[in-house]
Parts: structure tokens; C-alpha cells; sequence
């Protein structure tokens, strides 16, 4: 139905042969259609495809209300807002300014619409469209408060004479309004626990109640949850009757492989690398990025129960392109390559992200706890990729007094130059990368001399952002 053929009274819209709907049986037609048309369900979400779709699949044929249960950073919050995309591109609804809700216009719920279509001819009651985009509405739960989400009764209406028990003294919150449309709290187990009560009485009945006057009339909507395990499972932080009334659970998680890390975090950073001062970044510094995240999580460092979002791995990978970018605009370098060097600045992308288990630290600060995880995936990923035979050469090579600088601010060209008297580091980067191009192989040399840092083969010391690597 296109804009200028829709009906625009009640009139033309049955003519039309439009057929009211729930909101859940709208969303679960177009998914089967979709899907038996082998339609791509969730474009963009990545790892999820034997996990949490699946499950999510079974809840929307099942037309249950959802709970996404998992850490930060695991893509809970767009995946309640992917499930938008089922919704029809757009419904009518009865035009009425008096209106609280986007009534349907065959079957209105308030008392307004009711009398409108009771007392009015169909050809005098004006339908206007409400688009897809508009049909859904988030909260974050600290902070809300009952009047937000599910309504208070207005003391101005009060004033101008209506009745405290009518549906007209009501200003109705963001559920209501959701009507015929999906609502999501993020952050469930936060949710004060007056809020929760008035929710599981939408969830079982999907009526009203506000300071003891029930305002009966069926709310249509789809209504979705986000909490974190740590705090879902902990004991009085959601009451039992509301988890009762939650139609399914879905799990959420990290990516499986680092692989599929490194895919998630380049989609979701979004940078062009090209441009005036383009980037190259190797695989192995991609690796890097993403094996940092991976540390975090296992660090007996890290509070477990919070987890390390993917916006970790986010943020680190944008910081490094853009410590790259400036290197190349100083310097004149294109393309410009990141190096070791360029994660010295991930303290301003990573602190703030990692929530320490006090248990664990040992009174470490946050910067040495992420001193300690960057060490510890640079040791992973060199180990993959540089043969243990030959190192102890170069290191030997360093105990004869050898020192060899390097930086972030330093030009490619310089590397060779530093490395004339260690030729076996030039060896190893070629293992790494066998590229010809000199910020490659200085990206290389860097990679390998903190590779034998981290598995103590040499030393370093750190002075205002240049790195020495000695014996």
C-alpha cells in the first residue's frame, strides 16, 4: 500500500479489507515469511547464527514477551532493536488529538476513539499511519520511575473536572504509548521494585493499574528485557513473579573465535582506512587487538560477573588506527602501519572498561592490571606466529650491550637503520610479514622485539613514549 493510495478514514480502510492484528502476530507473519523466503533475519549481528538466533527464532514464533540475559557489550540491546525490522512498514491508527494511544482504528481501547467510532460516520473518522520506526521505545531501568513506564494520574485533568477513577485523568507512561508497538528495559534487575509489579500485571493481564484504580483495557505490546546474569540471579533483585511471566530467556555471549572478534570489532568501528592519510593494519596487530579483549576476560584480574564489552575492543582498535593516522600526518608516511608502540595510547580507550575483582588485584592499579593483559596477549599471539628456534640469537646479540630504540613518533625509514646491528630481528619480521614496504616491516620489528619482551628473552624500559629494548 503505497501513500497515495492508503485509506485516510475509517471508511476506506475497511474497504480496503485491512485485518487488525496483535502486535505479536503482525511481527511473527512477516518473520515466517521471511524466513521462508530465506531472507537474512538479523543483517549485522555476527557469531549468533547457531546460538542466540535460534532461540530468538522459537520466542517470536512463540509470541513471548523476551529476557536477553548476558555481559556487557554482547550485543543485547541491538538485538531487541533488530527485531523492529518485523514489524509492518507502517499501521494505520485512528487521527485523534484527544487520543492517548495510537488506536486501532477496528478495534480502539480508549474511551475516546471508542465514542469517536460510536458516535461518527467511518468516512468522518480520519486515519493517519504510524511508520515501523516509530513502534519501538527503550528505557533504561536505574532511575525510572512508575509514572515513566506505566503512568500517573495528571492533577491538571483533576483539575479540569475529571473524575479520579476515569481514563481520562491518567497521563499514561512509555508501555502504554508502546501500544501496538515493542517496549524494552534495559538493565531489568535495576528496576525498582513498585515498577516491577506494575509490569507483571501488563505482562498476565496487559491492563493498568495506577494508585489503585484499574483502567481495563487491553495493551497491545511486545515487551523485551536486557540484564546482566550477575545481578538477574541474584536474589530479590527481580521478583519471582515477573521472571514467571517472561516467555523466554535468551543467553548472549562473546565471540566464540577471535576470528569472528576481529570481524565484530571492524564492523562496529566503522573506519574507512583510506582517505588522505590511509591505514594498513596487519592481521597480526587486528589479533592483537582482539587477544587483548580475550585476556581480559580470563584475567583473574577482571570482575568476571561484569564482563569486557565487545566496546572494548572498539575503542582500542579506533584509538590505535587513529595513533597510525597521526604518525602519518607528522611524518608524511603513506600508508602509515600500527605498530606495538601505537597501544601505548590504549590506556585512554581502556580505562573506565575494566572493572577489577578487588579480590583478585592485590592492590594493582587499573594501568598495571592492563600493562599486565597487553603483555599477556603479545605473548599469545607472537607465539603463534615466531618459532622458538633462533630467538635466544637475537637475545644473545642484546646481552652484548645492544639497545635498540623505537616509538610511535619514529618514521619507518629509521628501523632498518636501528636494526643493522640485530639482522636476526629483520628475520624474524620476515616470518611475521614478508612485505617490503618499510611501516610494515617496522610494524614487524616492533612486533618481534615486544614478542621477546614478553617471553623475557630481553628488557625494556618506557621513557615519555619511546620504548628501549636491551638485555
Amino acid at each position: 500500500m503505497t501513500q497515495h493510495n492508503r485509506p485516510t478514514n475509517l471508511a476506506e480502510l475497511t474497504a480496503s479489507g485491512w485485518k487488525s492484528k496483535s502486535v505479536k502476530q503482525e511481527i511473527r507473519d512477516n518473520f515466517m515469511r521471511m524466513l521462508s523466503g530465506g531472507e537474512e533475519l538479523f543483517p549485522g549481528l555476527l557469531g549468533y547464527d547457531d546460538t542466540v538466533i535460534p532461540e530468538v527464532n522459537l520466542a517470536l514464533i512463540s509470541g513471548h514477551d523476551m529476557l536477553f540475559l548476558g555481559e556487557k557489550g554482547q550485543g543485547k540491546s541491538r538485538m531487541m532493536r533488530a527485531l523492529v525490522r518485523f514489524l509492518d512498514e507502517e499501521i494505520p491508527y485512528i487521527d485523534c488529538p484527544e487520543a492517548p494511544l495510537h488506536d486501532d482504528p477496528l478495534a480502539p481501547i480508549t474511551s475516546v476513539c471508542k465514542r469517536l467510532v460510536e458516535n461518527v460516520p467511518p468516512e468522518e473518522v480520519p486515519i493517519a499511519w504510524w511508520p515501523r520506526d516509530k513502534r519501538y521505545a527503550e528505557r533504561l531501568a536505574p532511575g525510572t520511575k512508575f509514572a515513566d513506564i506505566i503512568g500517573e494520574i495528571d492533577p491538571a485533568k483533576l483539575a479540569g473536572g475529571a473524575s479520579m477513577s476515569a481514563e481520562e485523568a491518567l497521563h499514561f507512561g512509555l508501555i502504554p504509548r508502546m501500544h501496538r508497538g515493542v517496549f524494552a528495559v534495559n538493565e531489568l534487575p535495576e528496576l525498582d521494585e513498585l515498577v516491577q509489579v506494575g509490569l507483571f500485571n501488563i505482562l498476565e493481564e496487559r491492563d493498568v493499574q495506577i494508585r489503585g484504580y484499574p483502567i481495563n483495557f487491553d495493551i497491545d505490546v511486545l515487551i523485551l528485557f536486557s540484564a546482566n546474569p550477575s545481578t538477574y540471579n541474584r536474589s530479590g533483585k527481580v521478583i519471582p513473579q515477573l521472571k514467571d511471566r517472561i516467555g523466554s530467556v535468551i543467553h548472549t555471549h562473546y565471540p566464540r573465535e577471535r576470528e569472528l572478534g576481529i570481524q565484530v570489532t571492524e564492523q562496529e568501528a566503522g573506519i574507512d582506512l583510506g582517505g588522505d592519510f590511509p591505514v594498513i593494519v596487519p592481521l597480526f596487530m587486528k589479533e592483537l587487538i582482539e587477544q587483548i579483549s580475550i585476556a581480559a576476560r580470563q584475567s583473574k584480574f577482571i570482575d568476571h560477573q561484569s564482563g569486557v564489552s565487545a566496546r572494548f575492543s572498539i575503542a582500542n582498535y579506533r584509538t590505535m588506527i587513529a595513533s597510525a593516522r597521526q604518525r602519518a600526518a607528522v611524518l608524511g608516511e603513506k600508508p602509515s602501519v600500527p605498530r606495538i608502540s601505537d597501544l601505548g595510547h590504549l590506556y585512554s580507550s581502556s580505562l573506565g572498561k575494566l572493572e577489577l575483582d578487588m579480590m583478585g588485584t592485590h592492590q594493582m592499579s587499573e594501568r598495571q592490571v592492563l600493562d599486565a593483559i597487553i603483555a599477556e596477549a603479545i605473548r599469545d599471539v607472537f607465539q603463534e606466529y615466531v618459532d622458538e628456534h633462533g630467538l635466544m640469537e637475537i637475545a644473545e646479540i642484546f646481552a652484548e650491550g645492544v639497545k635498540i630504540e623505537v616509538g610511535d613518533t619514529l618514521p619507518s625509514s629509521h628501523y632498518a637503520e636501528l636494526l643493522e646491528r640485530v639482522p636476526p630481528a629483520w628475520e624474524k619480521a620476515f616470518e611475521v610479514n614478508t612485505a617490503s614496504d618499510p611501516a610494515v616491516r617496522a610494524s614487524c620489528v616492533e612486533f618481534v622485539l615486544a614478542g621477546l619482551y614478553a617471553t623475557d628473552k630481553i628488557s625494556r624500559a618506557q621513557h615519555h613514549g619511546r620504548v628501549v629494548y636491551e638485555t
